[in-house]
């Protein structure tokens, strides 16, 4: 993955935003041709506004329920060769097939936010989470496990408001995966934050490294951690110039929704690797997640992708678009379309469907056999293997029939698990 170029810092205010939405509900209807992943250049819209109240500004508190204690003590370390110290386990290893959902102006965020993740589980089933805002207090439930085994009705109840962001966690070995389960909350001079983040800082021992030598003391593993330490740090005002000081030191894949007490932040690396959509549902909520079938389950109408390299904020005055990193050629990342996302989602603004029925009809064009039936390996190679046999004029064949109460075996923490 290639490290990101050096990011310059927003010099417009967030009273100039460029607009949105051209169309107040479009349908995803994509339509590139099969070698064309990706859009070249982002759509001019128009901005709307919710119509939802929000508290005055001031300093808050935040509560947790959590099987998640984020302060727990890391225990297990191991020297780097420059002398840094961090963990010894699996959890610095990348793991960019984790799902984030945000939520705004819907009185009932946190379930919607559950029902999301549901539909990103495929993205992660180590852990999820969630993280509302009620009162101007943030309060997050956290639990290792799928996120069915993680929330319950008990749960979802001390979860109230109508802010929420959500997180389902790719599983890696180690003994910190507990503490390492997102969203992070954390508290700052002027209040506090929580964070949900898809993709892998490249910088991230750098950074680490960075910070504690001027008194940062970390409680995870996980790069997503420096990111609130950079927040923490950095003298801007407001909070989302905070943010945008952040980013700028960031190298890496990063799809990133943060909540605070009033508003909900939606960023993405100016590269583009990981996806992230936006979307609405009738009530004028704003709806952020990884992939659209996380959107079409909550009845969230999609509108458009985050552009790389930019951030998006909602709060009571509405939606606000800041182009704060420049965004070179897009990276997007391939393996979204081969495995990762589900068929029936738009990812990069292509239909992932699409996309694997031409890699079928291309791999019959270009690599043809003689044979009698195709057979899928389930359930990622299915639409391949109907575009091959549609091209070869073979018929197609269920051969291989997988248990659909086992998980997804490519991210089983260990190969032996895998096998």
């Amino acid at each position: 993955m290639a490290a990101t170029t050096n990011l310059s810092s927003v010099s417009s205010s967030l009273e100039k935003p460029y607009s949105l939405y051209n169309n107040p509900s479009p349908k995803p209807k994509p339509k590139p041709k099969p070698f064309s992943l990706f859009p070249k250049t982002p759509q001019k819209t128009s901005s709307f506004s919710l119509k939802s109240s929000s508290s005055p500004t001031h300093r808050i508190l935040f509560t947790v329920s959590s099987k998640n204690a984020i302060s727990d003590v890391i225990s297990a370390y191991e020297p780097d060769p420059d002398g840094h110290s961090f963990s010894s386990d699996d959890d610095v290893k990348p793991r960019e097939e984790c799902g984030v959902v945000g939520i705004y102006g819907d009185p009932e965020a946190s379930r919607l936010c559950y029902l999301a993740l549901h539909a990103l589980q495929h993205r992660g089933q180590e852990g999820a989470g969630i993280v509302s805002v009620h009162e101007n207090v943030l309060q997050s439930v956290t639990g290792v496990g799928l996120v069915s085994d993680v929330f319950n009705e008990s749960k979802l109840d001390k979860l109230p408001g109508d802010m929420a962001i959500g997180h389902v966690r790719y599983s890696t070995a180690g003994s910190s995966m507990l503490k390492n389960v997102q969203p992070f909350v954390a508290g700052y001079r002027f209040g506090s934050v929580g964070v949900a983040h898809n993709g892998n800082l490249v910088n991230y021992k750098a950074l680490r490294a960075m910070l504690e030598e001027n008194g940062s003391i970390f409680n995870t593993t996980s790069d997503t951690e420096a990111v609130l330490h950079l927040i923490a740090i950095s003298k801007a005002r407001p909070f989302i110039l905070r943010i945008v000081e952040a980013c700028e030191k960031l190298e890496g894949a990063y799809s990133m929704v943060f909540v605070t007490e009033d508003k909900l932040v939606a960023v993405r690396d100016p590269f583009g690797f990981r996806p992230l959509v936006m979307g609405r549902r009738s009530n004028g909520a704003v709806v952020f997640a990884s992939e659209t079938c996380a959107l079409d389950l909550i009845e969230a109408t999609y509108e458009r992708e985050v552009y790389p390299g930019e951030m998006l904020v909602v709060d009571k005055a509405g939606v606000h678009s800041l182009c704060l990193l420049p965004h070179p050629e897009p990276k997007s990342c391939i393996f979204e379309h081969i495995y990762f996302a589900l068929p029936n989602s738009v990812v990069f603004g292509r239909s992932v469907y699409e996309s694997r029925r031409a890699f079928g009809e291309i791999l019959a064009t270009e690599a043809p056999v003689d044979c009698d039936v195709v057979i899928a390996v389930p359930d990622s190679g299915v639409v391949a293997a109907l575009g091959y046999a549609a091209k070869a004029g073979v018929a197609f064949q269920q051969g291989l029939i997988r248990s659909h109460y086992v998980g997804r075996t490519f991210i089983e923490p260990s190969q032996k698990i895998r096998d």
